[in-house]
């Protein structure tokens, strides 16, 4: 009776259908285009943009990070986590079998063996086992479904790492060339600055100037010296920053070309449509929706029955020499099922809170679809204003270099007071200063929209990490 009752439910089994909402993607409203475009984007969002600055150091800095960042590798080790829950979860799907032995020396008055009469005996066994849970209502498969999503959001987690380590690999490095730029700026200006400071104390000492001139020289000199401490303040602790993102303890970060040398990556080109797919971190999202979305299933089913099988097969005796002799023959198999009844509202309460957890999800996938349109409308803005203002800023350093140049002839031929030179080789500091940083704000602003963008680019990152660990 039991052998076609088996055939029935393993059948049976194979058929049924999981309890519970079979996913479907949301609808998304997506914007038609970007709030600011640019005619010359390209399809670019695909290449290792990094190259495009055309600096061998930078490239090997990221090649560097990809290998050794202690981020990165955390998050590879937590897919492999992912990767063995997933395994163990789906392995219940599948008859669990078993190899069991035995051997066992007692004494027992009640129970002595035939053909003895020794109270004291030995006995043996040797057996299989095997137990499956036949998955009627689908609970074991949406605990896999789960598992398996669960899986795929830590590898776009990995991937999320990625993209933020590349774009902070290069941002940083751009900072640095920034930063050196400024503190060539801030040398060469307190050395001309100091040649005049030592001009003008000649000239105090033969009684050509004031002691007021030549305290607007020296405030103009020290200005310039109180810079340098501050920049290369900023320089070692963005080598220090740096070196963390390489996996290295703090300490000196090798330098390629100056920042007026690197060139500015193409405007990546990209529909608001194509976010969904691009970016890691909504891949990501919804995979975690895709997960809760399976564990309200895996709850439902709950409600009913859970049928096993379980089945025995092999040889027990009170010796070892006849252990595998055919009389000595045990087996066994037989099914159960156990249904829920009254649980007050513990199901109940399991099943509330992964629907409710499904809703989290659910606003967490919209939510991270929305951050990523403003991201990008965020970068495009920048990139544009931002070169905008560079080309303005350029134009301003010409003219207070001519401002400059200018008022010190006239304070020379005694047309003007040194307040005008003070004046206008301040304002050539500062412009000088504010250009450079202007140039790594534009710098920045295309990482950060290839960043925003995802793409294709960070699949050809992810195989330099597999390079590197080979």
């Amino acid at each position: 009776m039991l052998k076609p009752l088996a055939a029935a439910l393993i059948a049976l089994g194979a058929t049924a259908c999981a309890v519970g909402p079979d996913y479907q993607r949301p609808a998304v409203e997506t914007p038609a285009a970007w709030r600011v475009s640019d005619a010359d984007a390209r399809d670019l969002a695909n290449t290792a943009w990094w190259l495009q600055f055309g600096d061998p150091v930078l490239d090997a800095l990221v090649d560097e990070a990809l290998r050794a960042n202690k981020d990165l590798l955390i998050a590879s080790a937590r897919v492999d986590e992912f990767a063995g829950r997933y395994g163990f979860t789906r392995s219940a799907l599948f008859p669990q079998i078993g190899l069991g032995a035995s051997a066992l020396r007692q004494r027992d008055p009640s129970a002595v063996p035939a053909g003895t009469s020794s109270p004291i005996y030995d006995s043996y066994s040797a057996a299989l086992n095997a137990s499956w849970e036949i998955d009627l209502w689908g609970r074991i498969r949406r605990q896999t479904e789960a598992a398996r999503a669960q899986l795929m959001a830590s590898e776009e987690a990995r991937r999320g790492v990625i993209l933020s380590l590349v774009g902070s690999v290069a941002g940083a490095y751009i900072n640095l060339r920034d930063l050196d730029r400024q503190l060539e700026i801030a040398q060469a200006t307190a050395k001309t600055r100091g040649e005049s400071y030592d001009i003008f104390k000649l000239r105090y000492e033969g009684g050509v100037i004031s002691l007021l001139e030549l305290s607007q020289n020296q405030s103009q000199y020290e200005e310039a010296l109180a810079t340098i401490p501050v920049l290369e303040k900023s320089i070692a602790q963005q080598e220090n920053g740096l070196s963390l993102l390489l996996g290295r303890n703090p300490g000196p970060i090798a330098r390629g070309k100056t920042i007026d040398d690197l060139r500015l990556p193409g405007i990546p080109a990209g529909l608001p449509s194509e976010l969904l797919e691009r970016r890691p971190d909504i891949r990501q999202a919804e995979q975690n929706l895709i997960a809760a979305n399976a564990l309200i299933g895996a709850a439902r089913a709950q409600y009913f029955p859970t049928i096993s099988l379980t089945g025995l097969f092999g040889y027990g005796s009170t010796s070892l020499n006849n252990l595998f002799d055919g009389p000595n023959k045990v087996w066994q198999y037989g099914g159960g099922l156990v249904m829920p009844i009254f649980t007050a509202g513990a199901i109940a309460g399991q099943v509330a809170a992964a629907e409710a957890s499904q809703q989290q999800s659910l606003f967490g996938y919209e939510k991270a679809i929305q951050q990523g349109f403003r991201e990008v409308n965020d970068a495009l803005v920048d990139q544009q204003r931002t070169g905008e203002q560079l080309r303005a800023q350029k134009r301003q350093v010409a003219a207070l270099q001519q401002y400059a140049e200018i008022a010190r002839l006239r304070y020379e031929n005694g047309y003007t007071s040194y307040i005008e030179v003070l004046d206008a080789e301040r304002s050539l500091f500062n412009a000088q200063l504010q250009y450079t940083q202007a140039q790594q704000v534009q710098f920045q602003a295309m990482i950060n929209l290839y960043k925003a963008l995802g793409g294709g680019w960070v699949i050809e990152a992810d195989k330099r990490t597999v390079a590197g660990a080979d």
